[in-house]
This record gives structure tokens, sequence and C-alpha cells, in this order.
């Protein structure tokens, strides 16, 4: 009993006994994780935590493939007091009580294209989920007004609640659910709240009107994870200060104005993904665990930082452009060939493929002078857990390639073919080329042994053409020769950059002054040095940006009071 108390009250200060009970009971804790952690690997210096994980998932039925359909809405308050109107759009999340291999797993959502200038918008967006098991699912779907100057406010929210399915679920046939208008932006109601007072026809409660069918039964033998069946959705966000920062640009078409926009790409794939792709990041750096977690205040600065960049690079606005396909076909395979530029260029790609299937891509090189662009932390959001990464480029063959042709023939790049870029228009067929894809991630570092499950997931996905894969260890020789080839045809053929021709609007007189700013510099009146343009181009709108961290750090702040508050509720 006397020992006890010494070590519970030593020097004879209770707070002081506490304090060394806690630090034994967290080493004790720190013992069982280390011994009983699933999935995680130990830390020995040579190999770091992270990586691939091993851990299965979980067992369970076979669920069933469901339909969410966002239809429309109606008298959503106006957010933007200069046009009387808002830029709407949904951002659904999707859960169920399938437990997950981590809880840090990234949840299922969904986004609709945004709506233009318009309280009434009309989406009739699909989304197909699979295995969505019997004991039904909880649907939130989040209203926002999109303002890419500032940051985007919820206009409320909306939750669809179905406690069981079965094949023979009824469905939810265009039922409209009231808008939440407490978990929405004080400052949209505040107008909508004016506009009422003068106009009798003016109504405070939005409404979606959203439909959920049961298509079937899932075909797979173990149900225990969800995934994205459709539709294949793409976009094409352009960056145009991130783009001038590279001083890149591709002529434009039809004698069209040329326009200064880096690209970034998203293409949701069909599922499943293999259940073997799933690797955590790797904790190389003391940093990096506190950056993933937020866990610290360096992480925390670091992973407010890496998801501000994400969600500029990957930035919706009026000029991002979306399509959709059904399901993976050769159309599919085409615009993905049209995203990357066919074989122009000499390009290299960094990518990052999600659990869910969502594909993220931009161009990388040496002359994007921002060091986080080339990172898969930023690609993948700051992601705990990812299916694979790495880098990939596009080959043009001499001939359509088919089962049993031989993989030595010539290539653009290194080597010039006819009937191609430079000289002439790419062909317009996927046999034509060759994606080569690779696992050079640091950040992840996916195993090489799951290069060929990723390769058929692949094939699968885009039809038509080949599929080639490279070990960043194994194959590296090979790697980087075949890489430095890209980058020598790049500086023959002249620097391009994913710059597009924007939405066919008239161009401001700023664009056309920043236009004529880079003619003179082309010509050589006062050529500023790199430092010197990127030094110009961070500070001029540094408290621009400063700003816009407290917009989203206030908004985040006030969406998750909201959430707590109907959550309780």
């Amino acid at each position: 009993m006397d020992e006890e108390k010494a070590v519970s009250q030593p020097n004879g200060h209770r707070s002081v006994g506490y304090a060394t009970k806690f630090d034994q009971k967290a080493e004790s804790f720190q013992a069982k994780a280390e011994k009983y952690g699933k999935g995680k690997k130990k830390d020995d210096g040579a190999h770091p935590a992270g990586g691939f994980d091993d851990t299965i998932v979980p067992r369970a039925p076979p669920g069933f493939n469901v339909k969410f359909t966002f239809h429309r809405a109606s008298k959503l308050p106006m957010a933007d007091i200069g046009t009387m109107s808002s830029d709407p759009y949904v951002n659904a999340t999707l859960s169920t009580t399938l437990p997950t291999r981590h809880k840090q797993d990234s949840p299922m959502t969904f986004r609709t294209p945004t709506v233009r200038r318009n309280c009434d918008p009309v989406w009739d967006s699909e989304w197909i989920v699979a295995n969505v098991p019997a004991s039904g699912f909880k649907l939130k779907a989040r209203i926002y007004d999109e303002d890419p100057a500032d940051h985007d406010d919820r206009l409320g929210n909306v939750h669809v609640n179905v406690d069981n399915i079965s094949e023979n679920f009824g469905g939810i046939r265009e039922q409209s659910y009231k808008v939440k208008k407490r978990m929405g932006s004080k400052r949209a109601y505040f107008i909508r709240g004016c506009a009422a007072m003068f106009n009798r026809g003016v109504h405070m409660s939005g409404e979606v009107v959203i439909s959920v069918e049961v298509l079937g039964k899932t075909d797979t033998d173990n149900g225990g994870r969800l995934w994205t069946v459709g539709p294949c959705n793409w976009s094409k966000h352009l960056s145009p200060m991130v783009g001038r920062l590279a001083g890149t640009k591709e002529p434009g078409k039809d004698g069209k104005t040329e326009k200064y926009a880096f690209q970034a790409n998203q293409i949701q794939l069909a599922g499943p993904v293999p259940a073997s792709l799933y690797h955590r990041y790797v904790e190389f750096r003391p940093f990096v665990k506190g950056m993933f977690t937020s866990t610290s205040i360096r992480g925390r600065i670091l992973h407010h930082a890496l998801q501000h960049q994400h969600n500029r690079i990957y930035n919706y606005d009026r000029t991002t452009i979306y399509g959709s396909f059904p399901s993976p076909s050769r159309d599919l395979t085409l615009k993905f060939l049209d995203l990357v530029h066919y074989d122009q260029g000499g390009r290299i790609f960094t990518y990052v493929l999600t659990l869910d299937g969502l594909w993220r891509f931009t161009e990388t090189g040496k002359e994007f002078g921002i060091d986080l662009l080339s990172k898969h932390t930023m690609h993948s959001d700051v992601s705990i857990y990812i299916a694979f990464s790495g880098e990939f480029f596009i080959r043009r063959l001499k001939t359509p390639h088919k089962e049993g042709s031989p993989d030595d023939q010539p290539t653009h790049p290194p080597s010039d073919i006819s009937n191609g870029p430079p000289q002439d228009e790419p062909p317009k067929d996927p046999a034509y080329y060759s994606l080569i894809i690779d696992n050079d991630s640091g950040t992840y570092r996916p195993n090489a042994k799951l290069l060929p499950q990723l390769r058929e997931f692949l094939q699968k996905s885009l039809p038509g053409i080949k599929i080639v894969t490279l070990d960043c260890s194994g194959d590296k020789e090979k790697m980087d020769k075949w890489k430095n080839e890209q980058r020598e045809r790049k500086k023959a053929e002249g620097k391009h950059t994913a710059v597009v021709q924007g939405d066919g609007g008239s161009l401001s007189s700023s664009d056309d002054e920043d236009l004529d700013q880079q003619e003179g510099i082309a010509k050589g009146e006062g050529k500023p040095s790199t430092k010197d343009k990127v030094k110009g181009k961070l500070e001029e709108p540094l408290q621009k940006v400063e700003n816009i961290r407290k917009g989203d750090r206030v908004r985040e702040e006030r969406e998750t009071e909201d959430d707590m508050a109907g959550s309780s509720r």
C-alpha cells in the first residue's frame, strides 16, 4: 500500500503521480499497438513504415447495385449578390454498416457538375454504387455554391436514410427533400430573406429531388467493400496562374488566341479496383506522419497547405470541362488520349489512383517550378491510403498493336514516325498507342509485384490501348532511358504544357496585356530571370491566398459545428 502511494503521489504531489501513471499506460498501449497493429510495417530504419498494406477486405455477403440520381433543386438561396443567383452543385457522401480495412480509408463520395447562375438547377447526375448491404445506407448530400475566387458556400444539407434494401425494394422515385437551412451559409440566406421581403414569389425553403433504385445483386464473392460502377465521369481543370508560372503554352486552334493554363485531369474508372492495390504513405521522414494525420503543429500546417494546393490545382470554375461515359469503351480511351495530348510533346505525367478508382494526373517536369506539383501527396489530397501511384507517358506505335504483335517496333518518341506528331495530326485509334506506366512514387512506394494487377485493371478500363508496366527499381535502367528520351523529344518539339483553348469566350483586357507581355519577353525585351518571374508571381497574390485560407478555415469550423449540432439532433 505504501509502495502504491509512493508511485501515485511522488514528492507528495498528486498531479505528478497521475502523469507517471499516464506515461506508463501510454507505453503499454504503444507496445500493444505495435504487437497487434493491422497491416502496419515496423520501422526498422532500412524499411520505414508504410507502403504496401496486406490487410484483407472484411468478408460480407454480396450486396446490391444501387443507382442514385440527383435530378434537380428548386428555390435555393442566392449566394452571389452581383448576379442574385448561385452556382450550385451537390457533393454526396455514402455510408453503410460495412466495416473498412482502416478507419482512415477515404469515404465514398460523388460530385455533380456545377450549374451556372441558377437557383433552380437541373443536374440529372447518376451515381451507381456496388455492394450496398441489405442493412441499407445513409446518403448525405451537401449543396454548395461554387466560388473559386473565395470559398464555396454551403447552401444546406439533405439526408436520405434507408434502413434496409432488397431486390424487391420499391425505390425512391423523384422524391423532394427539404434543404436544411441551418447548415447553410448565413450570408446566402440573408440575401434570400431580403429578396423574399420584396417579392412574395421568393421562398425561403429550398428542395432537392433525388431518386434511388436497386438494380440487382452485385456479382461478387465478397460484399465487404463498396465501389463505383459508373458512369465514368471525367473533368479537366485549368489553372492559369500555374500555367503562367511554368511559362509555357500550346498553340491555339482555328487561329484563336492562346490562353495560359496548367491542366489537371480526373477520370472515374469503373470499379472494382483490385483489392490487393492498397498502399499507405511511407514514413520516410519524422514529419511525414504528422503531415498525413494532422497531429502536430508542423503537420497541421503542411496538411492544410497541401490540401489548399490540391484544391487550387483541381479547381472547379467556369473553365472546368465535364464529360461522362456510361462504361469503359473505346470512346473513353480516346478521351484519355485527348487529355494527355496523344503522343505530342514528349510529356510525362504524375498520377494517383484512389481506392474507388478515381484517376488523377497532371503533367510533370523540371519546367514546373513549384515543387509540390509533382508530388503524389498533393494529387491524393493527403490521403492516408490509396490504390497506386507513379508516373506514365504515351508513345505512338508505327503499326496498330494486336495480340502477338512485337514489342520492339519503332515508337514516337523517340523515333520520327509518319502519320502523326509533330508534322501531322495524331491518329484517332487507341491501337496505335502504348501507355507506359510505373510505380515511381516515393510517397507511397507501391509494390512492384502488383504491377500486373494494375495493368489488368487499366486494360479493362481503357479498351484498345496497349499497357506496359515498369518497375522503378527492377527496370530502372530502361525506365530512365525511356524518360530521358521523352524529355529530349520535348526539347526538340518545343515546350508544351497542358494548355487548351478556353470556353470560346472573349478575352479580357488583362488577358491581352498578359499575352502582349509574354510576346515582348519572347522577343528579348527585358527578359526577367526565372527566379524573378516566380518570385513576382508568388508575392503578388500572397495576401489573396492568405485571405482565402482564412475563409477556408472559418468555413471548415462553421460547417464542423453545424455537422456536430445536426448529429446531436
